[in-house]
């Protein structure tokens, strides 16, 4: 299931990370459905890698994963964030396992099978009380997300799908801005005014080669989301969503 559209920068970032398919298509629909931008991982690393490209507001973290085992990948967030709300899901029902579960840093518990009610409820409370609003006021404004695309200004990261994108550092200050207001068509000037501080009108190619770079890394094999206006400029939207 690919992530579905979110605004730029205020909306909660909810990572999902769990080996089974059915599961995290069920948590992923929820979350959307509360509002926010869920985040899917399978394994352990991909979680590891993913979260440090969104930036995640919370986590939810499923106990056996197939390479790294969840206490694992929560003692490395937790080294990265030790704020982060995370989440534990898990078929162990035994204290011992609670307690090693919140011992590692765990916030909350909940032992499969559970309802999507009690994981959404316990996942606002979470919310709340990491100071992060449910309707994402106090989101970090220096992550920007459209579809599946994923951008960091502190890290200067990018991700799309999930998957690490390189780009220079003027690729990503184009991006960046194009991010800031989706859907909206910026001509050559304006992108150079903005993004160069330059009004040379002979530079326009300037821009189109760099738009060109960026098409060939982020939207290569993928559904596009950088989009000529002829006659116009550029705009960027998220891939599923109409012209």
């Amino acid at each position: 299931m690919s992530n579905r559209p979110a605004a730029h920068g205020g909306t909660v970032r909810v990572l999902i990370v769990d080996d089974e398919p059915e599961l995290t298509e069920l948590l992923s629909a929820a979350v959307a459905d509360a509002g926010w931008q869920p985040f899917l991982a399978g394994d352990g690393h991909g979680a590891l890698r993913i979260a440090r490209g969104c930036d995640p507001h919370a986590v939810v973290l499923d106990w056996m994963l197939p390479d790294l085992d969840g206490l694992q990948v929560l003692r490395r967030l937790r080294y990265e964030n030790e704020k982060l709300p995370v989440l534990m899901l898990t078929a162990r029902d035994a204290v011992d396992h609670r307690i090693d579960g919140l011992s590692a840093g765990a916030d909350d518990y909940v032992t499969k099978p559970f309802s999507l009610e009690e994981v959404m409820l316990r996942l606002q409370g979470l919310l709340r009380r990491s100071g992060v609003g449910i309707d994402g006021a106090h989101a970090d404004e220096s992550v920007r997300t459209l579809g599946d695309l994923v951008m960091s200004e502190k890290t200067r990261e990018v991700q799309r799908a999930g998957t690490p994108v390189t780009l220079t550092a003027k690729e990503f200050d184009l991006l960046w801005f194009l991010m800031g207001q989706p859907r909206q068509v910026f001509s050559k000037a304006q992108l150079l005014d903005h993004v160069w501080n330059s009004s040379f009108d002979g530079e326009g190619n300037l821009v189109e080669v760099y738009v060109y770079s960026l098409r060939s890394r982020i939207d290569k094999g993928r559904a596009p989301m950088i989009h000529t206006v002829r006659g116009v400029g550029y705009a960027i939207r998220a891939a599923d969503e109409e012209a």
